[in-house]
């Protein structure tokens, strides 16, 4: 099997720990074995954009499809160049488990780590607007 170098174009990469994850979660769902990890940015939370990681029944038109690790990935195309070289992780330590995105395009982010902030002129997806993430922390 031939492991894919990451180069400057990679939109999106998987840890082997997040992929590991990903594939328990998704044996635990009824069409597990049919469906896809969506990975999208949405406007709110205090600084701006927030993550969302689901799983979906497939690819919509449109959508960047890539296999990361094993595991089949879609991203719309609203989300991609918000999401361009970032890298999933999953963290199971003492003092923090779940996801993790370490994003390039991030120039801050909340406290949390749910939502973060792109660089001054991007705006937000009509309709949406800044505000607390729920998770405690207050911008």
């Amino acid at each position: 099997m031939e492991i894919a170098e990451r180069s400057a174009d990679t939109l999106l990469t998987l840890t082997p720990a997040a992929a590991e994850k990903i594939r328990e979660l998704l044996a635990e769902e009824p069409d597990g074995g049919s469906m896809v990890l969506r990975v999208a940015i949405q406007g709110g939370g205090c600084s701006g954009f927030q993550y969302g990681l689901g799983f979906d029944l497939g690819a919509a038109e449109g959508d960047h499809e890539l296999t990361l690790e094993g595991v089949p990935v879609v991203v719309d195309p609203f989300s991609a160049p918000y999401l361009q070289g970032a890298t999933i992780d999953f963290l199971n330590t003492i003092s923090e488990s779940g996801f993790k995105i370490d994003n390039p395009n991030a120039v801050s982010s909340c406290g949390c780590g749910h939502s973060f902030q792109v660089e001054e002129g991007e705006e937000l997806p009509e309709g949406t607007q800044m505000g607390g993430c729920g998770s405690g922390c207050a911008h």
